[in-house]
């Protein structure tokens, strides 16, 4: 679905994102503080949110905190420049990418087609693994055509980009995958330098699911290279 929400208090900003999107086959529509912005989110059919940190009457994070409530619809979050509290934050309260400000429009448009070209790579997965089974590995069990997760008997509240990222480990259980091979299958996207999103939503995938039973880290950090999900029966 081409149709994007922008909630962005830059009027300027949002004026130059509509003439650089709309010929690039996007309808958009803008909204300039944060509780309009969670109300249209929510009243409205959108295929992505673009949402700014600082806004009027309601800040980016309580934005995006009432989005995830009640949808799991792809936001990309617009941070300043430098400031990774903001990215990290954002990213583990559920958003799926992030852009610092100020950036190009043509970057905005890759992460956009980025997180499409995933979501519709990730409906023909579900369809080939419906086929298959769920996936499961120890007492995590992953269920591919209602795209559920539970742990230990517990369905876990996973976002969209945790659900992808789980899965992708889960595929090669056992085996390390690096970062740039992750961020490529789950975001779509080219790793770039000082990119830390993956790592931060490993960290948010590790919270949740907690250690294996025996106590050893669920997903283990291989320095260097990038990330396996581990056996119980490994050391």
């Amino acid at each position: 679905m081409n149709r994007i929400l922008v909630i962005d208090d830059d009027l300027a900003l949002c004026e130059l994102l509509v003439e650089y999107l709309v010929p690039e086959g996007f309808e958009v529509k803008t909204v300039n503080d944060g509780e309009q912005g969670a109300e249209s989110a929510l009243s409205e059919e959108y295929g992505l949110v673009v949402l700014d940190v600082m806004l009027p009457r309601m800040s980016g994070f309580d934005v995006l905190r009432h989005i995830r409530e009640k949808s799991r619809i792809p936001v990309i979050m617009l941070t300043a420049r430098g400031d990774d509290v903001d990215r990290i934050v954002g990213l583990e309260m559920g958003a799926d990418d992030y852009l610092p400000k100020p950036f190009n429009p043509r970057e905005l448009v890759a992460r956009i087609r980025a997180i499409q070209r995933r979501a519709e790579n990730a409906g023909v997965l579900q369809q080939q693994e419906s086929a298959v089974g769920d996936l499961q590995v120890g007492d995590l069990v992953l269920k591919s055509r209602s795209r559920d997760v539970f742990c230990q008997g517990v369905e876990q509240e996973l976002t969209s980009v945790e659900f992808n990222l789980l899965e992708a480990l889960l595929q090669r259980a056992g085996q390390v995958i690096s970062r740039e091979d992750l961020v490529q299958q789950v975001l779509g996207r080219q790793l770039s330098p000082y990119d830390r999103s993956i790592d931060v939503h490993i960290s948010a995938l590790r919270k949740k699911l907690g250690p294996l039973p025996e106590g050893s880290e669920r997903i283990k950090t291989v320095r260097g290279v990038g990330y396996l999900y581990s056996f119980s029966d490994q050391s």
